[in-house]
């Protein structure tokens, strides 16, 4: 399969989980087989291109952190993701900013949980909620998200629950307590940022993860098993 041009191809890297992709349409599925244990990202990099937007960049860099890597993005605009940055950092993340590269280091260390509150940017953006979610739930201590953009954007919760995540939800607001390590379940993405957010809660999972719905996360995230094929992943896509 070829590689996409924004894919910078010398990475080194290991990722949590082994991943394969099945198909493109609406009963298409993504599988995950996670691997138990500690499992980290080692040094990679990724190149960018503007057109990719912020989502892209920020989901690798939560992925680096989830599962207790280091990594780069690269050719991006460090100045659109503040809010992200910062959340990072505080959960526990060494982050590194360039004019055009945002490198997180969360190796050795569990992710500390977060408190995050949607609102227009500058302030923290409601694509990056979902992501985040996962995050904490994997996360040392108690995280609230409150999500005030849009309704009914907590249906990656549901999923996550059938993982083992501990989440409580009360109308706008999630109670996330974070657990050792997740267990792989059947999931069913419901829409681009919950996709993602999926695959990332598949990564640091025991066993095997199977995402139903994925034609999702290819509005959004193009060629993402190309990205993570980078990564050390082993994926495939079949019809």
């Amino acid at each position: 399969m070829a590689l996409a041009a924004a894919v910078l191809v010398a990475v080194q890297l290991l990722i949590r989980g082994v991943l394969a992709f099945r198909g493109y349409f609406y009963w298409d599925d993504l599988i995950l087989v996670g691997r138990a244990g500690t499992h980290s990202l080692l040094s990679p990099s990724f190149l960018f291109d503007d057109h990719d937007g912020h989502v892209m960049p920020a989901a690798f860099l939560v992925a680096g952190a989830i599962t207790g890597g280091n990594i780069r993005v690269k050719n991006t605009r460090p100045e659109h993701l503040d809010a992200v940055i910062g959340k990072l950092q505080e959960a526990g993340a060494k982050v590194g900013v360039g004019d055009t590269w945002i490198e997180v280091d969360m190796r050795g260390r569990r992710p500390q949980a977060v408190d995050i509150r949607t609102a227009p940017y500058p302030a923290f953006p409601t694509d990056m909620q979902a992501q985040f979610a996962a995050l904490n739930t994997v996360a040392s201590g108690v995280g609230t998200i409150i999500e005030t953009i849009f309704e009914n954007r907590f249906m990656h919760m549901l999923e996550m629950r059938r993982m083992g995540a501990e989440i409580r939800l009360e109308g706008n607001t999630a109670i996330i307590k974070g657990v050792e390590r997740l267990t792989a379940a059947p999931v069913m993405a419901t829409d681009l940022r919950a996709s993602a957010s999926l695959v990332l809660a598949a990564l640091v999972a025991d066993g095997r993860t199977d995402i139903e719905r994925i034609y999702h996360i290819d509005r959004g995230y193009a060629a993402i098993e190309e990205k993570l094929q980078q990564l050390g992943a082993k994926i495939r896509r079949t019809p």
